[in-house]
């Protein structure tokens, strides 16, 4: 008997948490569609639809379009049933993002505040997110807790930040972090971080690869809609990759990597570190700015053929310079194309869709996706 009632249990549970991510999934579906796809009775759906209603975890949609007869109503996610919050520190600023379960930004700042591994700084983001979330009127209760997206290698558990070169710090503690705030929290790797922000917008694929072109290069592996950290935590430190033997300098001792033909910093040195900049002048067709480009692209054609060559999948290019490769994207592509090694289809190769908060949002997912799969 108590054999039997843990199996009935599990199957309960088993529904319920199938029926709440096809629902998320679809955006909105009929409560006989969920039936039907689930391969569960009527009741049972309209059963687990029904709690899940009353925990405010589901809720009634429009009615959907009719096929004959009457429309049936359409079930959707209560997008603010919950909340995440997601903070990206970098070496001179923080960017803070509030998500709701769908991801969706429900609020966001972000200040210039250099680093630094003090309490007094620990307990100045503490009172933003305070503000933050009074601004929101957003009741804490519903938040999930907070995920910290840092640059440098992260501890298999989330909990230390291993080492930082960009933050200058070793093995601080993600309780020292979250000293001044009263959720659970954990840690991430700020490409990573990035990386699972864009493939958990896009439910067209589950593998990619993400490319952050910063101030360095760094970059995440997604394999079936997971993150692959590596042996060692390390897997997708692209700019440490050799482009060219005994090359330019790189700040990690050696020579001809990736970092050093392929950073903004490559971009943004030639007009004092100022991006925009840069931009304008390659529009108004200055001559040095758009040889430095035409040069630069190649490199980057370059790696991004080395790196699709070993992955075969999906290329997202973000960090600072996803925000202005839309008009370039072409010609990259093409110049991708005419060194590819297998074939000239350079489609792959796309544009993030978070211009500026994809570090943070996908800091703040880390208490997303586990919520949603334990419901």
């Amino acid at each position: 008997m108590i054999y039997e009632n843990i199996i009935k249990t599990e199957n309960k549970q088993s529904n319920r948490n199938r029926i709440y991510q096809l629902v998320y999934l679809q955006g909105k579906i009929s409560k006989p569609d969920i039936a039907t796809q689930l391969g569960i009775s009527l009741p049972t759906a309209l059963q687990n639809v029904k709690e899940l209603q009353a925990e405010g975890l589901l809720q009634e949609g429009s009615p959907l379009q009719s096929t004959g007869g009457r429309r049936a109503v359409a079930v959707t996610c209560t997008s603010n049933a919950r909340y995440s919050i997601g903070i990206d520190i970098t070496r001179n600023h923080v960017r803070i993002v509030i998500i709701n379960l769908m991801a969706e930004i429900v609020s966001s700042l972000r200040i210039q505040k250099i680093f630094q591994n003090t309490t007094d700084y620990f307990s100045e983001l503490g009172n933003l997110v305070d503000g933050l979330i009074k601004d929101s009127k957003i009741n804490p209760e519903l938040l999930l807790g907070v995920g910290f997206s840092v640059p440098g290698v992260i501890s298999s558990d989330g909990l230390l930040l291993v080492y930082s070169h960009v933050l200058n710090v070793s093995g601080l503690q993600c309780s020292q972090m979250k000293r001044y705030l009263p959720f659970p929290a954990m840690l991430c790797n700020d490409a990573n971080a990035a990386g699972y922000a864009e493939m958990w917008s896009d439910r067209n694929n589950s593998n990619a690869l993400y490319l952050a072109l910063s101030n360095s290069v760094g970059g995440a592996i997604i394999l079936n809609n997971d993150l692959y950290s590596g042996e060692n935590q390390r897997a997708g430190e692209f700019g440490h990759m050799t482009l060219v033997r005994d090359g330019l300098p790189c700040y990690c001792g050696r020579n001809g990597c990736m970092d050093s033909y392929c950073s903004a910093q490559v971009l943004s040195q030639h007009t004092d570190g100022n991006l925009d900049l840069f931009f304008q002048k390659l529009r108004d067709g200055d001559i040095k700015i758009q040889n430095v480009w035409k040069e630069y692209l190649e490199w980057l054609a370059m790696a991004i053929n080395n790196l699709t060559v070993s992955l075969d999948c999906k290329v997202i290019l973000g960090g600072y310079l996803g925000s202005y490769f839309e008009e370039y994207l072409n010609d990259l592509r093409r110049l991708t194309a005419d060194i590819s090694t297998f074939d000239a289809d350079s489609e792959h190769i796309n544009v993030c869709k978070y211009k500026h908060d994809a570090a943070a949002v996908g800091a703040a997912l880390l208490f997303v996706r586990p919520f949603i799969e334990q419901i």
